[in-house]
């Protein structure tokens, strides 16, 4: 009896998905658009690290937000009510990511004409968004305290793909056991080019900081 026929699905798709997204990227890349791709686990409080992101530098950088989800449009309405910028909602029909075709659909359905930077909210959790490269310029995620420390030991890929790791909700630090040493370290072990920018939504605190690296990924500023 002959052996079963093996078909690499997975590599297939995404070697597939892995030339569509540098395509994307280059597309993006010659028209000057800067597309952020920013994962996080659900309550991580990405749409709001986003809101008072956005209202810090909107006036200097213009911004459209493609915003992922399984269903509802609650977050896009949230963005475009806080920040004024333009914003739509992406269903994935159910699947937990969003690849490079779905991300181009998004960028052609957000007709943002000549924005600077695109920022796609992806769909929250820490493993799916995580394989699949999107086009975008470069990765971003939030880690926040009640989500512990240990996360990186965790979700290796996450970390590893992840060009800023942001720690979000540091007001609420005292109250976790939370290290944020131990954090710096296990992100480096993961990705030793990794940047860390602790942050606290709620309060602003550190979104300033924030605010920087994006001018300076868009800009070229110190």
């Amino acid at each position: 009896m002959d052996k079963v026929r093996v078909i690499e699905v997975k590599q297939s798709v995404f070697a597939h998905n892995d030339q569509d997204a540098a395509e994307l990227r280059a597309q993006l890349k010659e028209k000057g658009i800067y597309l952020m791709n920013l994962m996080s686990a659900p309550g991580s409080g990405k749409t709001t690290t986003l809101t008072k992101l956005i209202n810090s530098i909107k006036d200097e950088i213009k911004v459209a937000v493609m915003e992922a989800d399984i269903d509802s449009d609650v977050d896009a309405i949230t963005i475009a009510e806080k920040t004024g910028v333009k914003s739509i909602q992406l269903h994935t029909g159910g699947m937990c990511h969003l690849d490079a075709e779905m991300t181009r659909q998004g960028v052609e359905g957000l007709q943002a004409g000549d924005v600077d930077l695109i920022i796609l909210e992806n769909v929250g959790n820490l493993v799916c968004p995580a394989e699949f490269d999107t086009g975008a310029t470069k990765n971003v995620m939030i880690l926040s305290v009640p989500e512990g420390h240990d996360k990186p030991l965790k979700y290796p890929l996450m970390f590893s793909v992840c060009d800023l790791v942001i720690i979000n909700k540091i007001d609420v630090m005292p109250y976790f056991d939370f290290d944020m040493d131990k954090v710096t370290e296990y992100v480096h072990m993961r990705n030793p080019k990794a940047e860390i920018i602790p942050i606290s939504a709620k309060t602003g605190e550190g979104i300033d900081v924030l605010a920087q690296w994006v001018r300076k990924e868009i800009k070229g500023e110190e």
